[in-house]
């Protein structure tokens, strides 16, 4: 237990509850994991659900004025959305007031999303292997977005955020455009040096973001850059997404060595049976989104129906995967995540129905874990 642990916040609004009190409750999470002692903090970016983290930058702001050294950033921009210079203005604005906090987590999901506006339902192949158990870690088959129940509002929604007949540039050249700003490099294909301010020469650490081993993974690997891994969201993929990673590496000058987060999700509790209670309804909430209608409101465990089979079936590598527990069950699994991927940190994500539960899940597990509490200055 000696590498960091960090905590990717989703924002999620609870049943009864406001995305108002759901803002208050992410800063309040920062600021508790940051006396716990991780590493970092990072938020999601979702859109036309009931989580509250639309407006990555802007919470990321919030977050960094909240607290006093704690790393904060994004987990991740959704390239595709987003031009390259609007995030590189944002960020670098936040930067100047809190610098070299900041981690510029890039993933692209937007771009994937091109391929369901515009080319409709991608085919679902059929899962070609078995559960497995790799050195304590559970392998699932992998999930496909083409096994979601209805696309629909997934389209509208990309609808929405795009400006009519505007297409993202390919992922790839956003990354370079995105670079090449911070670096004070940029040049438009007619030959003008373009110079974004602030963001220009931010203290800022790229990093990208994948759950497979393909255009990111490999990508992050040629340009020598830091990589987050998704076992919490692609359970199924994560041996072969680490090893494309490590495979196309290139030492860069800050990364003479590759550099790997890999995430997880968990629910800590005094007792493995508590924390399986609380736990009862992340089925529910990943069924939402499987559906197609979006993660919903996360439900009390107490009162919500037990899924259906045929919901259970949709969600149960998700389900299998979450690491619920007392804080040396879940260390203990944590710890063989790590031996398989051979990950430099850790990223915990704690869902619950009550916030002080979710706050106290992130303070278990730092305490078994063995990080330092910080002491914030008065």
């Amino acid at each position: 237990m000696t590498i960091p642990l960090s905590v990717l916040d989703l924002a999620p609004i609870s049943a009864g509850s406001t995305p108002q009190q759901a803002v208050r409750n992410s800063i309040d999470l920062a600021r508790q994991a940051e006396r716990f002692g991780y590493h970092r903090f990072w938020v999601a970016e979702h859109h036309f659900v009931r989580v509250a983290s639309a407006a990555p930058a802007t919470l990321i702001g919030l977050i960094a004025a909240a607290t006093e050294s704690i790393r904060v950033g994004s987990a991740a921009v959704q390239l595709g959305h987003h031009t390259s210079i609007s995030v590189v203005e944002a960020f670098g604005t936040i930067d100047a007031l809190y610098p070299g906090r900041l981690d510029l987590g890039l993933g692209r999901s937007g771009h994937r999303g091109e391929q369901v506006r515009s080319a409709g339902v991608p085919p679902v192949p059929a899962p070609d292997r078995p559960t497995e158990v790799r050195d304590g870690v559970v392998i699932p088959p992998p999930f496909f977005p083409g096994q979601l129940l209805d696309f629909s509002r997934v389209r509208a929604g990309l609808e929405a955020l795009h400006l009519p007949g505007a297409r993202p540039l390919p992922y790839t050249e956003q990354i370079a455009e995105i670079l090449a700003l911070l670096d004070g490099t940029y040049v438009t294909p007619d030959g003008i040096d373009l110079h974004a301010v602030p963001g220009e020469g931010a203290a800022l650490q790229p990093w990208l973001f994948g759950s497979s081993g393909g255009e990111s993974a490999q990508l992050a690997g040629r340009l020598g850059l830091p990589f987050a891994a998704n076992y919490h969201v692609s359970p199924g993929t994560i041996v072969e997404t680490v090893e494309a990673y490590r495979a196309a590496f290139r030492p860069s000058a800050r990364f003479p060595r590759p550099y790997l987060v890999v995430s997880a999700d968990v629910v800590v509790a005094e007792d493995d049976a508590t924390a399986q209670r609380l736990a009862g309804t992340y089925g529910h909430w990943v069924y939402s989104i499987r559906s197609g209608a979006g993660a919903a409101e996360y439900l009390d465990p107490d009162t919500a129906p037990p899924l259906s089979d045929q919901q259970r079936r949709l969600v149960d590598d998700r389900v299998t995967t979450q690491f619920t527990g007392s804080p040396a069950t879940v260390a203990a699994r944590l710890n063989a995540l790590q031996r398989l991927t051979g990950a430099d940190e850790l990223l915990v994500t704690s869902v619950t129905f009550d916030h002080e539960d979710r706050v106290n899940s992130h303070r278990l597990l730092a305490r078994e874990w063995g990080l330092t509490p910080q002491v914030r200055a008065a």
